[in-house]
């Protein structure tokens, strides 16, 4: 990313806007705009083949495996305001698990990129079934989008769930299993 012409398009949107660039609360807010867009869009630089294959380990274990309530933050494409809320993640093994971690990771890959809700869980369950390789994956986002509260609409406290289910979680048994799993209460002794 060049810097300088990043810097030179956010002062070039704070005059737009009705603001001098050069006004002591302003004037190093293009670099920090900048520092600030180079972390949100992270996700761009990162493999999250690679994330995934670093901590592949055999496994008899045949059992749902499920990562929930992870926190992320994103931004929209389409107006590039925020959208954050909660993540679960569950696979079922097919004779390999992946290190715990790196489901919370790859979550972050794929939130740290301009995108829509819905592309971002499908991206999720995608990017697990390919290098996994588990016998079904089943993804969640529940997110609040400033583009719906900040400006349009003003539904303030709206709620979008998505989801993306392969292999196994498309049989009821299973996809029930897993809401159940991921809608019931967290004991508070963690």
């Amino acid at each position: 990313m060049s810097h300088k012409k990043f810097e030179d398009s956010v002062k070039n949107i704070l005059e737009l806007v009705g603001e001098d660039p050069n006004r002591e609360g302003l004037v190093k807010t293009p670099g920090r705009v900048r520092k600030a867009f180079e972390f949100m869009c992270k996700g761009y630089n990162e493999d999250p083949k690679e994330i995934l294959n670093q901590a592949m380990f055999q496994t008899t274990s045949k059992e749902m495996v499920v990562v929930r309530k992870v926190e992320f933050y994103s931004m929209c494409e389409h107006h590039m305001l925020p959208f954050f809320g909660e993540c679960s993640v569950a696979y079922i093994p097919n004779e390999k698990v992946v290190g715990l971690s790196k489901i919370p990771r790859i979550i972050e890959v794929f939130a740290r990129r301009l995108q829509i809700q819905e592309q971002m869980t499908e991206e999720i369950a995608e990017a697990i079934m390919d290098v996994v390789k588990p016998k079904g994956v089943a993804v969640v986002t529940t997110a609040r989008h400033m583009c719906m509260e900040m400006r349009g609409v003003e539904k303030h406290n709206s709620v979008t769930t998505t989801s993306a289910l392969r292999g196994l979680f498309h049989k009821n048994k299973t996809r029930e299993e897993f809401f159940n799993i991921i809608n019931s209460p967290l004991n508070n002794r963690f």
